[in-house]
């Protein structure tokens, strides 16, 4: 405080009398002429993009341009304001540390002004991104990709304007970022489970091996609907109405069927015996016609029927059929199965217990 007094003393002897009002006037309108062209500047750039910007973007068969350019313009028009105030502040000959203070808070309003834009710009891609993914099935992943995506950019700016803003006041940047290296090095040693999951959660968002309402069947047998997809963790709901929650990392690093892949289609199998000395003509033609009674059995593919191997007391038989939801798989396989019994016996096609013969020989002394 007592270097600027000084200064302006040394002003006060240096520009006597009108001398000195001259000299301040000069500078102060030659700041606020600065000023006056950039608001100008600013107007004009608006004008120009609300009138002609308009009719370029009405070209266009999506509103995405309309929507980018109603949210750039008043960070555009701040834009340029606040850098008309940055050049005046830089042309006045005020105090060397008064000017760098003045000018410094200035380019941070800058930077945040530009990051405010980039951001805005940036989430309306990702809007409209997940707006054209509602039809589709990945519109529930979409949809919660959405706040992490926000995040990461979030994050990505304000590291960058950091970056920015240090560098402009000489800091050594170098050093910064070796400390956050460090910190984050014990960070992740420390959590590093965690950070697992973590990354696994992207890598499952990203590959997209399952989506939300897939089934899939884990390595261990649980077959399940998929509720939720976490950072963390995934939410399985199984067929017993009971929920599995499985880290990420695990899904990640194991094989699984996903049933709803490529498509909701499923394939059923019904395994079963016949008595020796049975029609297997007969009984193939059986189970292809059962199951084409069936409501919900796909006539494309057709069922199918084989005579599969010999066993010890039955010729083994097993149908094939397709279904189009695998939601409905069970209740079908009941269907058939309840008129395949019926049918046999219609037919006098024996379902044989397991019988065992055993020879007993008279023993000679």
């Amino acid at each position: 405080m007592n270097k600027i007094i000084l200064f302006l003393k040394d002003i006060l002897q240096a520009q006597e009398g009108e001398g000195f009002i001259l000299f301040w006037a000069k500078e102060i309108l030659g700041a606020l002429i600065i000023i006056s062209l950039f608001w100008v500047l600013s107007s004009l750039i608006v004008l120009i993009l609300n009138k002609w910007g308009k009719r370029l973007t009405s070209f266009t068969s999506t509103d995405l341009d309309d929507r980018v350019l109603q949210r750039v313009i008043p960070y555009i028009s701040k834009l340029f304001l606040v850098m008309g105030f940055y050049l005046a502040i830089r042309s006045l000959p005020l105090h060397e540390k008064l000017v760098l203070v003045a000018s410094g808070i200035i380019f941070v309003i800058l930077v945040v002004i530009v990051c405010y834009l980039i951001y805005h710009v940036i989430d309306e891609f990702m809007t409209w991104y997940v707006a054209s993914q509602q039809d589709t099935s990945s519109a529930a992943m979409s949809r919660q990709m959405m706040p992490v995506a926000e995040k990461i950019v979030s994050l990505f700016l304000m590291g960058a304007a950091l970056i920015v803003v240090l560098k402009h006041f000489n800091y050594d940047i170098f050093s910064l970022v070796t400390a956050l290296g460090i910190g984050s090095l014990a960070i992740g040693m420390a959590a590093k489970d965690t950070l697992a999951h973590m990354i696994s959660g992207f890598t499952i968002m990203l590959d997209r091996p399952f989506r939300i309402g897939d089934r899939i069947q884990l390595v261990g047998g649980q077959i399940g609907d998929v509720l939720d997809i976490g950072l963390r963790s995934t939410k399985i709901k199984t067929l017993d109405n009971q929920q599995l929650i499985i880290p990420n990392s695990d899904l990640c690093n194991t094989m699984l069927t996903n049933q709803a892949f490529p498509n909701s289609r499923a394939k059923g199998r019904i395994n079963l015996g016949v008595a020796y000395g049975s029609d297997v003509e007969l009984v193939k033609q059986q189970l292809v016609a059962t199951a084409a009674e069936v409501e919900g059995v796909l006539a494309d593919p057709a069922p199918e029927a084989f005579f599969v191997s010999f066993g010890d007391f039955t010729l083994n038989m097993s149908l094939f059929f397709w279904v189009e939801e695998y939601g409905t798989l069970f209740a079908t396989t009941d269907k058939i199965n309840t008129r395949i019994i019926k049918r046999f016996n219609e037919h006098s096609i024996d379902i044989p217990f397991p019988t065992r013969t055993v020879k007993m020989e008279k023993g000679t002394d």
